[in-house]
């Protein structure tokens, strides 16, 4: 029997360890291995709208680069690798093709109907699922939360109207009601969220006064987020639950499930740790279910999430630092190891 299967968005999953969208997964070998080690599905790399029109700008301008020909010119080829979707949508398929494990497609786009046509187009290729990229960078003074939601949720609507398999949509945690936005979203008949995303976020050199560029890779215990959310939106939608962001071990994916999620992505881990890092995640999760004598997720997903907790249902609420220092299971003082409790 395998205890650790789960069902997410109606696939079949060995277990809940997903590898999220990265450059890691743009390799086919890379792929494999992670199907070696356990992996229960694979989020390919994005497609991103504003690369690809950089890059058939780029080619646009090569093309008419030598509209002036004449006969000392070394060569008229335009130098350039590709100019469009199709190089991604190639890569996308050999990766479905080639895999047994659920691949699923994740797109990044600005425009309603580059939306529903590159959905149409990855959905072509033989993927299980697709998962989209909701965020909005606040940049016009004018422009209302309300005015984001909307188009965001009528983006969707196309989206669903227009392909046939499941869709999940990666969040940010940054609108101004989360759970009344996911709530509208899965109305519309989203299959699962994914939570949350992570940013690229500017930087500053201060020596030479010029912008920096810096890994966006997660830090242990950045779920905590995705952790409360799962806990408050577990039984209070349709929709499936997928952790992620600061997924490191055994342990915090655990913590995820207890909380109310189907499933986990892990990225950051593995950069970190290598591919080998999934059969550990899964033996650690599969040890401690033996510990407790579960037999199945099922047994035990949700088991701490607010609808389920009679004696406490406020831990999900409460984010106030009073509440944290009157109530802390482990408060320590900083540089020290010395503990402290209300009463000092």
């Amino acid at each position: 029997m395998n205890k650790l299967k789960t069902k997410y968005m109606g696939l079949e999953l060995d277990n809940p360890i997903i590898l999220g969208a990265s450059n890691l997964v743009r390799n086919i070998d890379t792929l494999k291995k992670a199907e070696d080690l356990g992996v229960g599905a694979i989020v390919y790399k994005s497609l991103f709208e504003e690369e690809i029109q950089l890059e058939s700008y780029q080619l646009d301008e090569k093309l008419t680069e030598f509209n002036d020909l004449n006969a000392e010119m070394v060569t008229i080829h335009p130098d350039i690798e590709h100019g469009g979707p199709d190089e991604h949508l190639l890569n996308v398929r050999k990766a479905a093709e080639s895999l047994s494990v659920p691949v699923i497609a994740s797109l990044n786009c600005i425009n309603n109907d580059t939306w529903v046509r590159y959905a149409k187009l990855l959905t072509e290729t033989g993927i299980d699922a697709l998962e989209l990229n909701f965020y909005q960078i606040p940049l016009d003074f004018n422009k209302s939360g309300n005015e984001i939601e909307e188009e965001q949720i009528k983006t969707l609507k196309e989206i669903r109207k227009s392909i046939s398999i499941p869709i999940s949509v990666k969040l940010s945690p940054d609108y101004s009601n989360i759970l009344n936005f996911i709530k509208k979203l899965d109305n519309t008949g989203v299959d699962a969220f994914v939570l949350f995303n992570s940013f690229f976020q500017p930087d500053i050199n201060i020596t030479n006064e010029k912008h920096i560029k810096k890994s966006n890779l997660s830090r242990e215990g950045d779920y905590k987020k995705s952790l409360r959310y799962a806990g408050l939106l577990f039984d209070n939608i349709k929709a499936d639950i997928c952790s992620s962001q600061g997924v490191f071990n055994g342990e915090d994916v655990v913590k995820l499930l207890l909380s109310g999620a189907t499933c986990i992505q892990i990225v950051s881990t593995i950069y970190r740790n290598g591919l080998t890092q999934i059969s550990k995640i899964k033996g650690e999760l599969e040890a401690w279910m033996d510990n407790k004598n579960y037999n199945s997720i099922d047994e035990f997903r949700g088991k701490l999430s607010k609808n389920k907790l009679s004696n406490n249902p406020f831990i999900y609420k409460r984010a106030q630092y009073v509440e944290l220092l009157l109530n802390s299971d482990d408060l320590m003082l900083g540089g020290t190891n010395s503990r402290i409790t209300p009463a000092e």
